[in-house]
């Protein structure tokens, strides 16, 4: 009995405790990620003061949270200034209640890297890339995504080759 309430207590504090833990990354580091998934992918850009990339991010949990099934994962890339990695960037996450894997990208060059990520990317947010390696299925957002397009890109990240 006591094992039992320890074990609790200790996945209680470790859930509730501590905030999501998010990763510094160069953008070179995250197309290596997204080139080697062997999962169907939904890459957000987002950054706290963004409040259409504020409002988009629980859409794309529910939709990825239905096929979780399918494996797909949601990235939340943050691209807030330096001022807020890590702390304020955790803080606001747990404010948020925000699940996903959680990337702070450390480049301030958008001519740069939104190239990398897609050739016609102008750096505007919240910008997503749907994306499964597997099948080749790649789409592209600058712009907020509505709770309605979200489930419909999903299907069609996951959807079989053609």
């Amino acid at each position: 009995m006591k094992r039992s309430v320890f074990l609790f207590l200790l996945l209680f504090l470790t859930i509730t405790g501590f905030p999501q833990s998010v990763k510094k990354l160069k953008i070179d580091q995250l197309i290596s990620y997204i080139d080697s998934s062997d999962h169907p992918l939904v890459v957000s850009f987002w950054a706290t003061w963004c409040a259409p990339c504020v409002e988009e991010i629980p859409w794309l949990q529910t939709g990825v949270e239905k096929y979780k099934n399918e494996k797909v994962e949601l990235m939340l890339v943050s691209l807030d200034f330096d001022s807020e990695y890590p702390a304020g960037l955790q803080s606001f996450i747990k404010k948020k209640n925000f699940s996903a894997t959680f990337f702070w990208l450390d480049e301030s060059n958008a001519d740069y890297f939104c190239p990398k990520v897609d050739e016609k990317w102008s750096g505007g947010i919240p910008a997503t890339l749907f994306i499964n390696k597997a099948t080749g299925y790649r789409k592209f957002f600058e712009r907020q995504l509505t709770d309605r397009q979200v489930e419909p890109e999903i299907k069609l990240l996951i959807a079989p080759a053609k």
